[in-house]
């Protein structure tokens, strides 16, 4: 071993146990070798005598490297060498008179020498090395091993260079295309009959030599003269190849991959259906129903299938009637087995089931009337969704448990349904009956076979008869026909053993909600439904995602039938005892944890019910009492004993007011606000209590920022359930929001303002002029914090939340103005603000990223003019302002900004904000004439004196839109005139 072999050996060494310095040496040492001019004389003297794989490796990847970078430097003596040399190796011929040992070594070294050849084949074929094929061909007669070496070159040609599957430059589609005419031309039918003669003579005594053929001449059909394959010679032995018993089973999946690739090959749709006649393939039907699991099972699968892809295609777009029934004649023969094969075989991953089958319907919506097969086949195709779409029994633990596993497997079925589903819809349209008395068949099934055992199956019946919900309108719903009838009464009344899966008990629940347009005209399912949603089957279902879902889904179904339930009121509230009493109960230890939203949709759904006007003032008195007042005697008792807990017990204890709020908040949802204050105020009392009890929480914990958020939910919802009458208790409330001053507890009390203001306009003046001075004293103190530096680079999610509360101040202010409150920042006490409030909304409308928040302090301003500014020039309202909205806002914000080059004209939003500017323009001319308009115009307006006096004219006329067309082109003529300075302030 010399010292070039021991250096590759170092080089490739992966043990470890080499030091790495001396590796490094070695990979040095190699690169050097690689540069010196004897290289490829070396690196064949090596192929010739080295039988170590890595010399042969790292020489033919040597060889390979120099041939790609140094090709057109190389003399022609020193490409002769090359192109010699490899092709004796890959001939099996002597070198020298010395035989090359390259061909007894592992696949990996004969693929590399195959990729050597194809370099140089890419630079010398045909122009140079013309006859590098047909100089091939003879030495095939010297047995397996050449070729084995000539399918691979073959194959590697394929891989590097012809085929279309890997991305390509130009120039390597250049090269490919002249390589391919070239072969075309010269070698491809001689090559076509070594591959028929090879596979004839090795079929018994070599057939695994015939495999490797077959599969390489699979890559070429596609693009070589079909007719060399389809003759009276190449197809039948194909597919006898195929139908004789006893053969390898590698070699007749080998042949039907070339079938396969003969159907796929691209044609004239006439020539080829009269190839797919051609082929009578229902001679390999039969093969697919033996083993399901074998490579020629799968090779079958594959080439039905495709033909199947093939034949649907040609009948899209023959033109012939005589052609369309051909086409319809082979559709019909293949399908059975097509759809056998989409419920037993493994699927190739080329073949879309969905868009076949899709296709396949969509020629059926051309028919006004289906046939015998057709209808067949629609309930084949039915069996086939039937059958994708139910999940694999072996993942039956995980998606119960919902672990990762499962959660995996839930996800990847809702995605691979989905399409699935559309089918489904499509089918349904074509063929109505068949579909609904398919899914009716399936339920029954499922009905007459449940067992815990095949809850799969269940679960794919309901999400059927779910999916079919989907496609029917609510008039059709409503109806219901006889079919529809059955389906939902035999779904109301089945208890299936399989209830206690999760996914079954889900689909079930949901199923029944689909339905509930046809139970709101059928009454008498009410019972039914009421029944499955409390007992086991949903609320009171022992897995908790389950009676979560049920819960919610109740409440929409309560929401939905309303009325209809005021016979079942007591039997539902009884059904529910358990439910509340995890809330009402006194005992809190005994309390299981859960989340803070846990029971909000079942006390949604009994708020629903004894809120309505239908329940006589008696009960519905009794039935908010047995509610309100346990949980608000928790919320007191939790209040008086706050300083005795322990940390421990005062964690459980503030989770559990947080479920009591909740609850509370959720029950109220079904008292609308003319009943508590009008027709029933006594219900409005009890809510006001409830109200004063829960304002407590903010003086006892006045920190914990959870309870301040939920208590301010449930102002809100009072804000909307009480009306007015919420007033008294406001200052109270207020005042102990504001004690926190945080950007988002700011932010949920300035929405709590705005809904305020928009529901009670200028009623709410006295308490907005008391808290507006503390709000904007903080809230400007917050958001000048956005500007500082540092606090953007260590506290990123702080500087959101301070955006957001300068977003929801823009709100504020905004909905202050267009509510007739302006004077409330006018007040004593908050004029100190003014200022401010000016310069924050100028900057704002004339520099914000945000279009829309622009517009709104455009809005802002508009209002304020109008507010504030008097038409006579008697004393002004509001010192100064007159000359600010003059000289500073008309200048800055309707000139300035909009000649600006970010003022997009092609934007929507922006488009708007512009209609804003020139509104207000439009309102300061109202309120202040010639005072604005001699300014606007000497500060904006360069020669020539036209722009002036036409833009006048404009502004005094009383057609908003020209002077809004007109003002636009005046600013693009600015803008073109100034060229991006504004040379003329």
């Amino acid at each position: 071993m010399d010292d070039v072999e021991k250096a590759i050996l170092i080089s490739f060494d992966e043990s470890g146990a080499i030091d790495s310095e001396l590796k490094l040496q070695a990979v040095n040492f190699c690169q050097k070798i690689k540069e010196t001019p004897s290289i490829c004389s070396l690196c064949i003297e090596k192929l010739c005598f080295c039988k170590l794989v890595q010399v042969q490796f790292w020489c033919l990847q040597a060889l390979q490297e120099v041939i790609r970078v140094k090709y057109g430097s190389m003399s022609l003596e020193e490409k002769n060498f090359i192109r010699k040399s490899i092709f004796s190796i890959a001939c099996l011929e002597g070198i020298n008179d010395k035989m090359c040992v390259v061909l007894d070594s592992p696949a990996f070294i004969k693929n590399k020498l195959s990729q050597v050849l194809v370099t140089l084949i890419y630079f010398e074929y045909p122009l140079i090395w013309s006859s590098v094929f047909v100089d091939f061909l003879p030495h095939l007669s010297k047995g397996a091993v050449v070729i084995d070496m000539f399918s691979r070159l073959l194959n590697a040609l394929d891989d590097e260079l012809v085929s279309m599957d890997y991305p390509r430059t130009a120039e390597e589609v250049a090269v490919a295309g002249r390589v391919k005419d070239a072969m075309r031309n010269q070698c491809v039918p001689q090559i076509v009959r070594a591959w028929y003669d090879i596979v004839s003579m090795y079929r018994n005594t070599d057939p695994e030599t015939c495999v490797t053929v077959l599969d390489c001449m699979r890559r070429y059909v596609s693009w070589i003269d079909i007719g060399l394959i389809v003759n009276d010679a190449f197809i039948p032995l194909l597919f006898e190849l195929i139908l004789v018993d006893g053969l390898l089973e590698q070699l007749r999946a080998a042949a039907a991959g070339c079938v396969l690739a003969v159907v796929s090959k691209r044609m004239d749709a006439h020539s080829k259906l009269s190839l797919l006649k051609s082929l009578q393939i229902s001679r390999v039907f039969g093969l697919v129903s033996d083993d399901n699991d074998s490579d020629l099972v799968s090779a079958i699968a594959a080439l039905i299938t495709g033909y199947a892809v093939e034949v649907l295609e040609c009948s899209k777009r023959v033109n012939t009637e005589d052609a369309k029934v051909i086409s319809m004649e082979l559709l019909d023969e293949v399908l059975p087995t097509v759809f056998y094969v989409m419920q037993n075989c493994e699927m190739d991953a080329a073949f879309s089931i969905v868009q076949f089958l899709s296709g396949y319907v969509a020629t059926m919506k051309t028919h006004s009337s289906l046939q015998e097969n057709q209808m067949l086949h629609i309930s084949q195709i039915l069996e086939v969704i039937r059958t994708q779409i139910r999940y694999d029994p072996m993942y039956r633990n995980n998606l119960d448990m919902v672990d990762m596993i499962g959660v995996e497997e839930e996800s990847r079925m809702l995605e691979f349904r989905k399409d699935l589903f559309v089918l489904l819809r499509n089918v349904g349209r074509v063929a109505p009956e068949v579909t609904r008395i398919f899914i009716r068949n399936s339920l029954a099934s499922a009905i007459s076979s449940s067992s815990d055992k095949n809850a799969e199956e269940v679960e794919a019946a309901l999400s059927l008869l779910y999916a079919l919900g989907e496609t029917m309108s609510d008039e059709a719903m409503r109806v219901g026909n006889g079919l529809l009838s059955e389906l939902v009464t035999n779904l109301l009344s089945t208890r299936f053993p399989c209830h206690s899966n999760r996914l079954v008990a889900l689909v079930y629940l949901e199923t029944i909600a689909r339905y509930m347009k046809f139970i709101q005209e059928n009454v008498q399912c009410i019972p039914l439904v009421l029944a499955a949603f409390l007992d086991e089957r949903g609320i009171h279902h022992p897995n908790i995602y389950v009676s979560r879902r049920a819960s919610y889904l109740f409440m929409r179904i309560v929401k939905l039938l309303k009325s209809k339930l005021v016979p079942f009121i007591e039997t539902i509230l009884q059904s529910l005892q358990d439910v509340v009493a995890r809330f009402t109960s006194m005992n809190l230890a005994s309390r299981e944890p859960a989340g803070s939203e846990d029971g909000a949709y079942v006390f949604e759904a009994i708020g629903l019910l004894i809120g309505m006007e239908d329940v006589s003032l008696e009960k519905q008195s009794d039935y908010l009492s047995s509610l309100l007042t346990p949980l608000c005697q928790q919320v007191e008792v939790t209040l008086m004993n706050a300083k005795a807990l322990n940390p421990d017990e005062s964690s459980l204890q503030l989770a559990n007011i947080q479920q009591i709020i909740v609850a509370i908040n959720a029950l109220s949802k079904g008292f609308s606000e003319r009943l508590v204050t009008s027709s029933r105020p006594a219900i409005g009392h009890m809510f006001k209590q409830t109200l004063d009890v829960l304002l407590q929480i903010l003086v006892v914990f006045p920190k914990v920022e959870p309870l301040r958020t939920k208590v301010l939910s449930f102002i809100h919802r009072m804000v909307d359930t009480l009306g007015a009458s919420v007033f008294p208790y406001l200052p109270k409330a207020l005042e102990q929001l504001l004690a926190e001053s945080e950007p988002k507890e700011m932010v949920g009390f300035l929405l709590l303002l705005n809904q305020l203001i928009c529901k009670f306009s200028t009623l709410v003046r006295d308490i907005l002029e008391e808290v507006f001075p503390t709000i904007a004293g903080r809230v400007f103190c917050a958001i000048q914090r956005v500007v500082d530096s540092s606090v953007t680079e260590t506290n990123t999610e702080e500087i959101r939340e301070l955006q957001e509360l300068q977003k929801t101040l823009y709100t504020f202010l905004h909905v202050i103005a267009t509510h007739d409150l302006s004077s409330v920042f006018l007040s004593p006490r908050s004029r100190d603000y003014l200022t401010s409030i000016m310069q924050l909304l100028l900057h704002t409308s004339c520099h914000h990223k945000d279009i829309v928040t622009r517009k709104a302090c455009v809005q802002i301003f508009i209002k304020l003019i109008k507010d504030w500014c008097a038409k006579s020039s008697g004393e002004e309202k509001v010192p100064g302002f007159k000359s600010f909205i003059i000289e500073t806002f008309a200048t800055n914000c309707c000139l300035y900004s909009v000649l600006d080059k970010s003022f997009e004209f092609g934007d929507a939003n922006t488009l708007v904000l512009f209609g804003e500017i020139v509104l207000a323009q439009k309102v300061m001319y109202e309120k202040f004439g010639d005072d604005f308009l001699v300014h606007f115009v000497s500060k904006g307006f360069p020669s020539p004196q036209n722009l002036a006096e036409q833009y006048c004219q404009k502004l005094k006329g009383n057609d908003i839109k020209a002077l809004r067309s007109y003002y636009q082109s005046l600013i693009e003529h600015l803008r073109v005139q100034q060229n991006g300075s504004l040379v003329f302030r």
